[in-house]
């Protein structure tokens, strides 16, 4: 997770405890030993029981562990976090809010209003803005920490136990980092009172948390629709950007996965767990957060109990030599990859159509059109596809072009080998706001020259067709997220030739390099709106014709048709990002040097 703070990795203290969590999952005396001794000797073992020497570092971040508070993040990002005490207030703060990453501007008259309708046409059920429709422990980093997945089933204990159930339009699952988490909640008999709440098992791997949730059951999904609710999803992942959970939840909450048994419970994030009952008691009581929730102790004694060296030895002893399925496969015997024409999932991507042995140089941006104007914190979820495919969207044209039924579409992401699917996708994001669109959401943009509203892929072909260049205007943090290889592929088979931006993500600027598209830089305290920019203008951004004329960080001069120029500092950081832009990206510069190599 380290790029969601802008680093490239991230070092922990390591010490005895850390050596004990070594040993209970499996690893050997012999690799404990060997890894105490490499960090004692590079000085990054803590051993409590020897004199502490003060450390020197550049910069220091000082933590009162009495300021720790449970908290959620949400409801558009993974960084607005909320304490659990103020989780109701800052709910009706949002409600109340302009749209934005921390508002839906629902209007005070209609905040409270209640849909009441038949699940399934059968059951009686209500929806209000605020409540819970996706309740999903995630296969992200957390599943894999026995004290939360243990006291995630303590949660569901306690609750069966008083009687209390999650309501049936509550779309439940569960979905271990491990198969190892399998084994010790059924070791400890918590699966049970888990699957008797509804989070069964439905597999290991990426599911809610990058959209593969599925679809809501229809009635659901129509009171959603029909009655313009804030529905909300809450789960125990990483990331909660808009459109990536799911469609129809435009309240997205991250929780530890004990908390994502709390909420689904409750039914709604429109709720004070200190002050509020989350259920009545099978005896007609108020139950409230307290009463359900385990106490320090009874997660360590469940966890000390029931998770054993041996479910992670023999769990991952089947690692090395597959599954039958799997070694079935056939293979053939050529170095070569045989590519099929027919397949939607692996597609021969256009990277090297063309290329030559010789590096093309750099490359300008002649009279481009601004393919789409963006405010600050595009995430690389606006940028690159992810979740499920709409039925609507171009990706989904194309999938039923080739006569693959809308229940086989998938998502983005299982499909990511398909440069064709995947750059129908790029800004396909339903919650994307394009400024050319004058206030519409969704994935569509303005084809400047003839007026037209179409989607981002239909308009780039459009200008590619024509030979005409593209740019992207863009606000602070362009890229932000987690800075998938894709949103930088993507906008670069649309035919973009780079991005004037406030700020960059680090990594996504870095991948726009590694794509052949130049990243830029407003001036301090100037950006488009500053500079009178609506997006409807021609660009043409000159550069030197060799790149030994570039030096990083070089000032350029970017001129408009319209009269307007500004300077703009040129992203590239570093000698090797200018090599790789050389030669039209990395891609084609290694395949440039291992060739030169044989």
């Amino acid at each position: 997770m380290s790029p969601e703070y802008g680093a490239t990795m991230g070092f922990f203290p390591v010490d005895k405890v850390t050596l004990q969590y070594l040993k209970l999952t499996g690893r050997s005396d012999e690799t404990v030993s060997m890894i105490e001794a490499y960090l004692r000797a590079n000085n990054m073992f803590v051993d409590y029981s020897e004199p502490q020497q003060e450390r020197v570092y550049s910069s220091y971040l000082h933590l009162d562990l009495g300021d720790v508070v449970p908290c959620v993040s949400g409801p558009k990002r993974p960084h607005d976090r909320v304490p659990l005490k103020d989780m109701k207030d800052d709910w009706h703060s949002c409600l109340d809010s302009k749209v934005g990453f921390k508002g839906f501007a629902v209007p005070k008259e209609t905040q409270e209003k209640v849909v009441k309708f038949l699940f399934k046409g059968e059951e009686p059920a209500e929806l209000k803005h605020g409540s819970v429709v996706i309740a999903a422990i995630t296969s992200c980093t957390n599943t894999s920490n026995p004290s939360v997945m243990l006291g995630a089933g303590l949660v569901a204990k306690k609750a069966c136990e008083l009687g209390l159930k999650v309501k049936p339009w509550v779309k439940t699952s569960l979905a271990p980092g491990s198969g190892v988490a399998t084994k010790y909640l059924q070791e400890s008999g918590l699966q049970k009172y888990l699957n008797e709440q509804g989070f069964n098992i439905v597999g290991y791997g990426c599911t809610t948390c990058i959209g593969n949730s599925g679809d809501l059951e229809k009635t659901v999904g129509d009171a959603i629709t029909e009655n313009d609710i804030v529905a909300a999803a809450v789960l125990s992942g990483n990331r909660n950007f808009e459109g990536r959970v799911h469609p129809l939840t435009r309240a997205n909450y991250l929780a530890s996965p004990p908390l994502v048994v709390a909420y689904a419970i409750a039914g709604t994030v429109n709720i004070d767990f200190d002050k509020e009952p989350i259920g009545v008691s099978k005896d007609g009581k108020d139950v409230y957060f307290r009463d359900i929730w385990p106490s320090n102790e009874e997660v360590a004694e469940v966890v000390q109990n029931n998770v054993l060296p041996e479910m992670f030895k023999s769990t991952y002893k089947a690692i090395t030599t597959g599954n039958p399925v799997w070694n079935e496969l056939a293979v053939a015997a050529e170095k070569l990859y045989s590519w099929d024409p027919t397949s939607t999932y692996i597609h021969e991507p256009p990277y090297f159509e063309g290329m030559t042995m010789d590096p093309p140089g750099p490359h300008g941006v002649k009279d481009a059109y601004c393919l789409l104007n963006f405010g600050n914190s595009i995430t690389t979820d606006h940028i690159s596809p992810a979740g499920s495919i709409n039925r609507d969207s171009p990706a989904a044209k194309y999938l039923m072009e080739r006569g693959v039924d809308s229940r086989q579409f998938n998502s983005y992401g299982s499909r990511r080998g398909n440069d064709e699917i995947m750059a129908r996708g790029t800004f396909a994001n339903i919650r994307i706001l394009n400024k050319l669109l004058n206030g519409e959401v969704g994935p569509k943009t303005i084809h400047i020259p003839s007026g037209e509203k179409l989607t981002v892929f239909d308009a780039a072909m459009k200008y590619k067709s024509a030979g005409q260049d593209t740019i992207i205007l863009a606000g602070d943090e362009y890229g932000s997220g987690s800075s998938r290889d894709w949103a930088a592929k993507g906008p670069m088979l649309l035919g973009v030739k780079a991005v004037i931006a406030k700020s960059f993500e680090r990594i996504h600027r870095s991948n726009l390099v590694g794509m052949g598209i130049v990243p830029l830089c407003f001036k301090s305290g100037e950006d488009a709106d500053t500079l009178g920019l609506t997006g409807h203008e021609r660009y043409t951004i000159d550069l030197p014709s060799s790149v030994s004329d570039l030096r990083p960080g070089q000032d350029i001069t970017v001129k408009t048709d319209t009269g307007k120029q500004f300077t703009c500092t040129v992203r590239f950081d570093t000698e090797v990002e200018l090599a790789y832009f050389n030669h039209g990206g990395i891609l084609q510069y290694v395949i440039r040097q291992l060739a030169a190599k044989q």
